[in-house]
């Protein structure tokens, strides 16, 4: 059997597997798992409790259907920082995580500081998630925005 883990680095094969699988189907159970990687049960089980504990996996969630739930419009906004000081840039981060709209938020290597991807049922909310909250975030100076047409593909498809 192989060491818990890899010579040169943190995970092992089966680890990998592991973690190659549940990113596909997060609620496969336990014995399919270890019949799919070629171990037993329990140490499947004690492999996913420290990927979990690790770090590694980060949680379990359902995907939505945002079009189902009315909220398929999709907007990324560019935002430039009046102030790059790293109190600034933490106090912006910490702003956004309170609006519940912006999915994700990069800081970028460009001549705008963040992008964000904002979801809202339409253009009419966009506009007002825009007006009302993110151009009220600390540091924001100006604002950019590009508008969805369609979406080929998102990291969990």
């Amino acid at each position: 059997m192989e060491n818990d883990k890899a010579i040169g680095g943190p995970l092992d094969r089966f680890d990998r597997a592991i973690l190659e699988i549940l990113a596909v189907d997060g609620r496969l159970p336990i014995t399919e798992l270890a019949q799919r990687i070629g171990l037993s049960k329990s140490p499947t089980q004690a492999r996913l409790k420290r990927l979990v504990a690790e770090g590694y996996i980060r949680g379990f969630r359902a995907i939505l259907d945002p079009g189902k739930l009315g909220m398929d419009h999709v907007a990324f906004t560019e935002v430039k920082l009046s102030d790059t000081r790293e109190a600034a840039l933490a106090a912006f981060a910490e702003a956004v995580l309170r609006i519940p709209e912006i999915e994700e938020c990069h800081m970028i290597a460009s001549s705008f500081d963040y992008l964000l991807k904002v979801r809202t049922a339409d253009i009419r909310r966009y506009r007002e998630v825009l007006g009302e909250k993110i151009s009220s975030l600390p540091h924001v100076a100006s604002t950019s925005t590009f508008v969805a047409m369609e979406t080929v593909r998102e990291s969990h498809d």
